[in-house]
């Protein structure tokens, strides 16, 4: 039904609309989607234990779509295992000017610039007060007005003040539209800024994983770096990857919109990322494999590459719920 009604009349509409209605929905009429999908898939079989915490399900959902954490309840209820929130900053701030996010229908994919469009980490908190049992990430980073030199204080604001609320934290450096971002991946820079991070969470009664979003766009020389910078700051493992600069191969005519490409043409790279991560390191630490799932076969080749768990973004929006569904039936299939 998604991908035959629902989802026709939902592109209809500018893609920001298309969300800002599509979570209207899902808070005041979250029934309707129990009577559409159906219950969600759940079996004790499917649980797993990753940086000791249990998952209800491998299949989570990717930072980005729910940024304010305004509906991580109603959309776990769709059968995801895990939620991750933002990329939530100290400050709020609006994101670049619209329009901002493209579909690119021809190669199911997205671009958007968004950039970290966010009502603040206070705000994310009220919300997060009300969590009913929701397995949270908390996914964090600067705001656009801080300098690259300052940004670790932005990023421990945010840990101190979700720590609380959320169960494990993702470092964003990634994002390629929050302008000298990507710099605080270089080895010195991000060493310092896991470093700082990692030294504030040991000293908390009970420390929290702390993982690293990573570029897609990264070169082998880099991604060897990160396994050397998790190693030596002791995280607990990196979710692979954020969204992509590169346009190779696109049919679509809003090919050329600047910003992070996300969907089907990231499959291939993202695999190999994290096929990369896992064989370099020694599979020394998990791995959560993002980018370009849009059928049950990405999900498993992601997982057979080395990855723990997978989450979705441009998939659910293109493949609808019921792909959660299918990648953990499809996971069931695999137990033996």
């Amino acid at each position: 039904m998604y991908k035959s009604i629902i989802r026709p009349l939902l592109f209809r509409l500018d893609p920001e609309k298309a969300h800002h209605l599509t979570f209207f929905l899902l808070k005041n009429f979250s029934f309707l989607s129990k009577i559409i999908y159906g219950k969600p898939l759940h079996d004790k079989r499917l649980e797993r234990e990753v940086f000791g915490l249990k998952f209800k399900n491998q299949v989570g959902l990717a930072a980005g779509l729910d940024k304010d954490a305004v509906a991580y309840q109603e959309l776990s209820d769709l059968g995801f295992g895990f939620i991750e929130i933002g990329t939530l900053t100290p400050k709020p701030q609006p994101g670049n000017d619209k329009k901002r996010l493209f579909r690119l229908l021809e190669d199911s994919a997205i671009i958007n610039r968004m950039g970290f469009n966010n009502g603040g980490v206070d705000a994310a908190v009220e919300k997060l007060r009300k969590n009913k049992g929701v397995l949270i990430g908390g996914n964090i980073g600067k705001n656009k007005s801080t300098p690259n030199e300052e940004a670790v204080q932005d990023y421990l604001i945010c840990f101190e003040k979700l720590f609380p609320f959320v169960d494990y934290f993702v470092v964003n450096v990634s994002s390629p539209n929050t302008p000298n971002l990507r710099a605080l991946q270089e080895k010195e820079p991000l060493t310092k800024l896991l470093g700082e991070l990692q030294t504030q969470n040991l000293n908390k009664a009970k420390a929290k994983p702390i993982l690293l979003k990573i570029a897609p766009d990264l070169s082998d020389e880099q991604l060897l770096d990160i396994i050397d910078i998790v190693r030596d700051t002791k995280i607990a493992g990196v979710i692979a990857t954020n969204t992509t600069l590169s346009r190779e191969n696109l049919i679509s005519e809003n090919k050329k919109e600047s910003g992070g490409l996300s969907g089907k043409p990231l499959t291939r790279r993202s695999t190999e990322v994290i096929r990369f991560l896992s064989e370099k390191s020694g599979k020394a630490f998990p791995i959560i494999g993002v980018g370009g799932i849009h059928s049950t076969e990405d999900a498993m080749e992601k997982l057979e590459a080395g990855a723990s768990l997978v989450q979705l973004y441009t998939g659910f929006i293109y493949e609808g719920p019921e792909l959660i569904k299918k990648i953990n039936q499809k996971i069931l299939e695999n137990i033996k």
